[in-house]
């Protein structure tokens, strides 16, 4: 078995990309006010900033700055998921599921990349943004409801 360890960088601005386990399905945006709900306990416990989100019918995309040397990343992530699984009928479980305890709606792991530079951070907060124009689901980035464009837009941090 491999024993992948996550970097630990406080400071770091941090890209993640969170899949569900059913690919194609359309839960995250079906049920997008569970989600915002569990962010928002979990940001009460465990404070983090949101710099970038965009929720798509089975993935997201974020760019989280965490608190000033704190690393834990992956503790929020675990609230999130399993406080948004809460109350959702259980997915396809296999043997690893049950032992766990998991409900089998989520990608076990997530992708996290931790920001290099400011053109990477650049880069990755145009990525959340025109993640559904890449996707086919709308044309312009302000046309898909589920993303921080509209926030960022306003704040005029949208170039």
């Amino acid at each position: 078995m491999s024993r992948y360890l996550r970097p630990r960088l406080p400071g770091v601005p941090i890209f993640f990309t969170v899949a569900l386990a059913q690919r194609g399905s359309r839960l995250l945006v079906e049920q997008v006010e569970g989600l915002r709900d569990a962010v928002r306990v979990t940001r009460v416990e465990r404070p983090f900033g949101i710099d970038a989100w965009v929720v798509l019918p089975d993935h997201l995309h974020c760019v989280w700055r965490l608190p000033e040397g704190d690393c834990d990343y992956s503790t929020r992530w675990r609230l999130i998921k399993a406080r948004f699984s809460c109350g959702l009928p259980v997915g396809q479980l296999r043997d690893s599921h049950v032992v766990r305890k998991e409900r089998g709606i989520w990608q076990r792991r997530f992708y996290e990349h931790h920001i290099r530079n400011e053109e990477d951070y650049a880069a990755h907060m145009r990525y959340c943004w025109w993640n559904p124009v890449k996707h086919g689901l709308v044309e312009r980035p302000e046309d898909w409801l589920y993303s921080s464009f509209h926030r960022d837009k306003a704040a005029a941090k949208v170039a």
